[in-house]
């Protein structure tokens, strides 16, 4: 019976793709064709999944779906019947997917079976959709916003028709049956890609960003002064920001973070533009509301609302007070633990060469900040316990041995 399955079992999607565009395959998925689930468990694959049958191999723990076809019969991306039935062939259950480049199957003995044109598409570098039933599911708009982010850097650019086909499908509301879930899954793939901005671009170019994301939607337009930032608009440097951000690091909390640093800049009353002055205040509330639509996790949350506060403090440090620097370190829990404090470093080093003519500043800031917290976390409790304080008294004193650590550190800042 094993062999009988494997006969029957096709590789599929990513790992078809992946393998063609000489990447490295993370996930092999299969599809069995002319199969029952009762075969597959007398096989020794064991049945995972609710919505539709998908086992597990009983060696490779690869997973194995039936083949099957959808028909629309509700709103949303869960509004679908499938059938799975013995009778439904390899090309039909291709038929379903949503790009070309992922409607591609190969064969045990290697054979590619390509019904649409996939590989055809690779070559010119073509995000296309394969078949008018694209537009049933809503989560396809942001899928290939996303493949286009992830492919980007391969030269890939989504056909025209797809493209049209994305903004009628904005257009008919079709986006609003989508659930936050869902919604941030994509992003966040998207946020860990090499050019995390051309989904967001993606996104706005048909229509989709003011419903997903309004608070960074806002931005675009909005001019800012042109002596800090040659660029001007606001969303724009947002964009640049972001793509700084992955040359720097892969920490998601981090780019999620400079994706929100601005979002105060689109509240600024419009008579004293290019000035934002106070956004940063003003732009917490929006990256609240933004986590809490998108259901974003509490740490990425957490980065996001005190880069947007205090991002402007790390820019301008070898100006501030040493007591509003060691304010800076108490609010993000600098002095029990340096994780937060290094990722906002970076975010404000990603906002920094995020303009244009700054990709490759420096950004000496990040380092005197830095070293502002150790200098403060050097400081010894031991001298003041000896002296007998205790309670608020040595709170006090601590602040205060600690301020003055910090003072030494940014002096030589301001010779």
């Amino acid at each position: 019976m094993q062999e009988d399955i494997s006969s029957k079992s096709y590789l599929v999607g990513g790992a078809v793709r992946d393998r063609l565009l000489h990447l490295p395959v993370k996930d092999r998925d299969w599809v069995v064709v002319g199969a029952t689930p009762d075969e597959l468990l007398r096989a020794g694959y064991r049945q995972v999944g609710a919505d539709f049958p998908v086992f597990l191999h009983p060696e490779s723990q690869e997973e194995y779906a039936l083949a099957r076809t959808e028909r629309k019969s509700g709103l949303g991306y869960q509004g679908f019947i499938c059938d799975f039935s013995p009778d439904i062939s390899l090309e039909d259950d291709l038929l379903r997917r949503d790009l070309t480049i992922n409607a591609m199957a190969e064969a045990t003995d290697g054979t590619l079976v390509d019904p649409y044109g996939g590989a055809q598409d690779l070559q010119a570098r073509l995000l296309r959709h394969v078949s008018p039933a694209f537009a049933e599911d809503p989560l396809r708009v942001l899928r290939v916003a996303r493949f286009a982010a992830r492919f980007a850097d391969l030269g890939f650019e989504i056909a025209p028709e797809t493209l049209a086909l994305m903004k009628a499908m904005v257009e008919s509301g079709e986006l609003a049956n989508l659930t936050p879930e869902r919604a941030w899954q994509e992003t966040e793939k998207a946020l860990l890609s090499n050019q995390p901005s051309v989904y967001f671009m993606t996104l706005r170019q048909v229509g989709a960003l003011h419903i997903l994301m309004p608070e960074l939607d806002a931005l675009f337009g909005v001019p800012q002064t042109m002596r800090f930032h040659p660029e001007v608009d606001t969303g724009m440097h947002t964009m640049m920001a972001l793509d700084a951000a992955t040359t720097l690091t892969d920490r998601i909390d981090v780019r999620f973070a400079v994706l929100c640093h601005d979002f105060g800049k689109a509240a600024t009353d419009t008579e004293r533009l290019p000035s934002h002055h106070g956004h940063e205040r003003s732009g917490v509330a929006r990256v609240d509301a933004a986590c809490k639509r998108l259901k974003v996790s509490k740490r990425l949350h957490q980065l996001a609302r005190l880069t947007a506060e205090w991002h402007t403090h790390c820019h301008r440090v070898s100006d501030l007070k040493p007591s509003t620097v060691l304010k800076v370190l108490e609010a993000f829990r600098a002095l029990q633990d340096g994780t937060q404090l290094e990722g906002f470093v970076l975010a404000c080093k990603s906002d920094a060469r995020g303009r244009s003519g700054y990709d490759q500043l420096a950004y000496e800031q990040a380092d005197w900040l830095l070293a502002a917290r150790e200098a403060a976390v050097a400081v010894s409790t031991k001298p003041l316990l000896e002296r007998g304080l205790k309670g608020p008294a040595l709170g006090d004193a601590l602040r205060k041995a600690r301020t003055l650590a910090i003072g030494q550190v940014l002096t030589p800042l301001r010779q």
